[in-house]
């Protein structure tokens, strides 16, 4: 059974959603302007584990800040 799967055998039921907020345009540091995940993170999220993706949602948080979109 991968990790990915419930002892059942059923997938995981991920309680951590996406921030894709359907503004998908990356800039020249591969940084989404609307969600602010690097276009790695954004293709890996499916895979992510809930506390990966809560990881990724900090760095979000922070990544806004630097670019000034968030304070």
């Amino acid at each position: 059974m991968s990790g990915r799967e419930a002892a059942a055998g059923r997938p995981v039921q991920h309680l951590v959603k996406s921030p894709c907020i359907s503004v998908c345009a990356l800039n020249s540091g591969d940084i989404c302007e609307g969600c602010f995940r690097s276009g790695r993170e954004i293709s890996r999220w499916g895979t992510m584990c809930d506390d990966e993706r809560r990881q990724v949602l900090r760095s979000c948080t922070e990544r806004a800040r630097q670019m000034g979109r968030l304070w």
